[in-house]
């Protein structure tokens, strides 16, 4: 493949997750194989300075946003790009930098991260359940104020939406959109995403963490601790099992609640260094990922494979992509604490079943998830519009 010049534009969010480094990864990734990156970002941080003004002229810009289309048309005529990788563009870069790409003769490619572009808050995730009203009608959505709370900011992503589907944009202005997992692709094309532009890349470690050498002592959890990844379902269904000890590594907004009603055999590490993290993961016998909201993939899931380490997780959205039930850990219904509470517990009376099926989810990284896998796959994406022919 000729070293190519890539244009990576991304709205990094206030909070960094797993979306932000996604990108990272694959900046580096690219960068370390020679190519060229030109990167057109924004904050979502810069917000806490705009007056009331430009607050407001949110509403209007986060669905095309002129200025965007000016600066990105200039630097592509600069830099000349052979793709643009699109990434997050809410609510600082708005869908016009595609036509912006395309006005200068270069091919789009979006990465689906989340569920946005069908449902507005990108989670479908409502009232403690996975959603999905928004099928019916967008106006369900706003209604509910489910993009963080708020009826006008999800009016404004609505809208967006709206606006882009009437405008054929997802149809005409990408021409390729990058799945990490069939679940994506699938939940996606149901809002009209075209199938055939759709190709699943999965995600991948931008550095091998290692294989463990030693047998963990406790079962982990790792993620925020908010209402969608489960975690108000773990610690119920942890009261059962008395004799497993759990550590949970994450932060958020209902670790209070959960410190307060969590039983003696649940230790909170809080937030840590990635690095750290991946030590507590070796460290443990099996990671458990309750997810109760559809998930497009579950890098959590993949650094414990890489690891060694298998995954107890919910037979919900991708999870049972990265699951292999029986072979590379065990999945379950995450309708039920009870079955979440049955499945551990065979899980910590069956070490060497689980150690070997720890060694079956290494395995099966090896084999999908390095990164090279991940450098092989998003070349034939770029070579799929045509990037290489114009590099």
């Amino acid at each position: 493949m000729r070293r190519l010049s890539v244009l990576v534009v991304h709205n990094h969010y206030q909070q960094a997750g797993g979306e932000d480094a996604a990108v990272e990864a694959e900046v580096t990734l690219l960068r370390r194989h020679g190519h060229r990156v030109i990167e057109f970002t924004r904050d979502n941080a810069e917000i806490n300075a705009f007056g009331p003004l430009r607050r407001a002229s949110l509403a209007v810009t986060a669905t095309w946003d002129p200025r965007v289309l000016a600066e990105v048309r200039a630097l592509v005529r600069q830099e000349r790009p052979v793709v643009a990788h699109c990434h997050n563009l809410m609510p600082l870069i708005s869908p016009a930098v595609y036509y912006a790409c395309r006005s200068e003769g270069v091919p789009v490619v979006q990465t689906l991260h989340n569920f946005r572009l069908r449902c507005p808050a990108g989670t479908m995730f409502r009232d403690g359940r996975a959603c999905n009203d928004c099928d019916r009608n967008a106006a369900y959505g706003v209604i509910q104020g489910c993009y963080r709370q708020s009826r006008t900011q999800t009016a404004i992503v609505a809208a967006t939406l709206g606006v882009h589907r009437w405008a054929g944009t997802f149809q005409h202005a990408v021409d390729a959109f990058s799945a990490p997992s069939i679940f994506c692709v699938e939940t996606l094309a149901a809002a009209g995403i075209p199938r055939k532009k759709m190709t699943v890349r999965s995600n991948f470690l931008a550095e091998d963490p290692g294989k463990r050498h030693t047998t963990g002592d406790h079962a982990i959890f790792v993620g925020r601790l908010c209402e969608e990844k489960g975690v108000r379902r773990l610690v119920k269904a942890w009261k059962r099992l008395p004799h497993v000890p759990l550590l949970i590594v994450g932060d958020g907004p209902l670790r209070e609640e959960l410190e307060r009603i969590a039983p003696a055999n649940i230790r909170f590490a809080g937030a840590l260094p990635r690095k750290h993290a991946i030590s507590k993961i070796k460290g443990a016998r099996f990671l458990v990922f309750p997810s109760i909201a559809y998930e497009t993939f579950g890098m959590v899931v993949l650094e414990a494979a890489a690891c060694g380490v298998p995954t107890v997780g919910s037979r919900l959205g991708a999870i049972p992509e990265l699951v292999d039930d029986g072979c590379t850990g065990l999945l379950f219904d995450p309708d039920s604490a009870d079955e979440l509470a049955e499945t551990v517990a065979w899980a910590w009376t069956h070490p060497d079943d689980v150690s070997e099926m720890g060694h079956a989810a290494r395995r099966r990284y090896l084999e999908r998830y390095t990164a090279e896998h991940g450098y092989a796959s998003l070349m034939t994406l770029y070579a799929s519009v045509g990037a290489a022919a114009r590099a």
